[in-house]
């Protein structure tokens, strides 16, 4: 990748990142163009199928590097601590369908229990759990590095 186009996402990041660490709120959203329904929709799906496991607000439980008596890691967050971010779209989009590889945790298969419509729009709402910084990271690295 160019080197000044990683300079400039990283200066941009910390710029950005020099706020008061609070989440996005609505007005950040829509700096990002989220469509406001697939949002609301994302957010509804999250809240009654994710959260009971990755949080309310994605920040998961304490301990969810350390493995469960099962030998299995627990459910990681999904806001800035965790490491969702670092993957691109159509791999968290699988990991919503296929659930947690084998031996590995205990997330559920939602392929088939969600639309892929619901899945996608799933993924939008984690996406906006990540703060300004985290997201441009995220878009000018992950996904550009993914994209075909």
């Amino acid at each position: 990748m160019n080197g000044k186009l990683i300079m400039g996402a990283l200066c941009a990041a910390l710029i950005a990142g020099c706020g008061d660490g609070a989440k996005p709120d609505s007005q950040d959203k829509g700096r990002r163009q989220y469509d406001k329904n697939v949002l609301a929709r994302g957010e509804r799906l999250y809240q009654t199928n994710c959260a009971s496991c990755h949080g309310f607000n994605g920040e998961a439980k304490p301990n969810w590097r350390i493995r469960g008596a099962d030998g299995k890691m627990p459910p990681p967050p999904l806001d800035d601590s965790g490491h969702a971010w670092h993957h691109p779209r159509a791999w968290l989009k699988q990991m919503v369908s296929l659930g947690s590889p084998t031996g590995q945790g205990n997330m559920p298969a939602w392929e088939g229990k969600l639309s892929e419509q619901e899945m996608d729009e799933v993924v939008t709402y984690v996406t906006s759990l990540w703060s300004d910084a985290v997201h441009l990271i995220w878009i000018t690295q992950v996904e550009q590095a993914n994209s075909p």
